[in-house]
């Protein structure tokens, strides 16, 4: 095996997501032999002790029979209402697949509210840690009841890199019904699957397709790969396979592995970088832009009012901001130190020109954090 594949398989906390059409179909609703085998798989991974996090989607394809609806409904309204139903279908049933190997299990419904500002954030990671500490398998789903477009996660597989970064998890398996990424479609004459992903240039030559209007899941291997791509920037690695085949990819035996490609950001720090809301920007001339991204860490400087050409948001002291180039793209996120107000006195000014109480970082080098730059990994056709 590759250190990926190797740290896969002798992770000591593993988050496991499965999607929507790996365990029901439009037609049957929740496919409940189905989700046998995946507790089947994941149970015995807990045996060997590893704690694993179960990210599970599948809440509005469980209300479907339930309520007789033929295909996934459109309207939020219905499907809040199918999530409603299912959710208590699909959490009785992984309860009762779970108690077959003496495991309790608990839910954990999020929605992005709960993670974008720190006090909840630091909530849901206190929450994981006990349950995992009292030998539970917390079964996380987006909370579908309420979430609405606006503060959606996007699909659960985002949700699930997000969740392995909150547990601090060694690595992440994204299951679908796909055995691996390929290099075209996989039911097309040639396609060939990636053994293993080092960066975006192994996927250059990528193309993947939307999911159908059939299907019942919202995500797709465009979402996988944006996904691990996430989670394997921040130092995870991800393994990408087959839900039929979850005892073997449980194992990393098979699938498509994303080796990390960053360094593993602190708990704090990928939250500035990914989960924060920001209430506003700052813009920055081209020296500030250098000054704190460039180089290791532990060089960067501070962020000071004279590299600041201009502010706009209606921000606190405290608030999370987006740190902004000449160009227009966001190049880093940081807490601000000061209120939106005080900025048109601060912008472009040296330290040594400001009243006293002005006289320090704007964004100081530990409450900020580096965005790196991330070019399409795969063409949607």
């Amino acid at each position: 095996m590759t250190v990926a594949r190797d740290t896969v398989a002798g992770a000591r906390r593993l988050v496991v997501k499965v999607g929507s059409s790996s365990l029901s179909s439009v037609s049957g609703g929740l496919d409940v032999g189905r989700l046998d085998a995946l507790v089947d798989a994941v149970a015995a991974r807990v045996a060997t002790g590893t704690q694993v996090v179960l990210v599970s989607s599948g809440a509005i394809a469980a209300g479907l029979a339930p309520l007789r609806l033929a295909r996934r409904p459109r309207d939020l309204a219905t499907q809040q209402a199918a999530a409603s139903v299912g959710q208590l279908h699909l959490t009785r049933a992984y309860a009762d697949a779970f108690a077959r190997h003496e495991r309790v299990v608990g839910q954990v419904l999020l929605t992005s509210h709960d993670v974008v500002r720190r006090a909840p954030y630091r909530n849901a990671q206190r929450t994981f840690e006990r349950l995992l500490g009292l030998g539970v398998v917390p079964v996380v789903n987006e909370n579908d009841t309420t979430a609405t477009d606006e503060i959606r996660f996007g699909d659960n597989d985002r949700l699930a890199a997000l969740v392995a970064h909150i547990v601090g998890a060694d690595a992440l398996v994204l299951l679908s019904d796909v055995d691996g990424v390929y290099d075209d479609d996989p039911r097309a004459p040639g396609a060939a699957m990636l053994d293993e992903v080092h960066g975006v240039a192994d996927l250059e030559q990528v193309h993947v397709a939307r999911p159908g209007a059939g299907t019942v899941g919202t995500g797709g291997m465009a979402s996988k790969l944006a996904a691990a791509d996430l989670a394997a920037g921040a130092g995870v690695p991800v393994l990408v396979a087959a839900a039929s085949a979850a005892p073997a990819a449980l194992g990393a035996e098979v699938g498509t592995v994303f080796a990390p490609t960053g360094p593993r950001l602190s708990a704090r720090r990928f939250w500035l970088s990914h989960m924060a809301g920001s209430r506003g920007r700052l813009h920055l001339d081209d020296g500030a832009v250098r000054a704190i991204t460039s180089g290791p860490a532990t060089k960067r400087r501070s962020l000071l009012a004279a590299g600041i050409t201009g502010s706009d948001g209606d921000f606190e002291a405290g608030d999370v901001v987006e740190l902004v180039g000449p160009r227009g793209d966001t190049v880093a996120r940081g807490v601000v130190a000061f209120d939106a107000e005080e900025m048109p006195e601060l912008v472009g000014r040296k330290t040594r020109d400001l009243a006293p109480e002005h006289r320090r970082e704007v964004v100081h080098a530990d409450d900020l954090v580096p965005v790196r730059s991330r070019p399409a990994a795969a063409a949607q056709v």
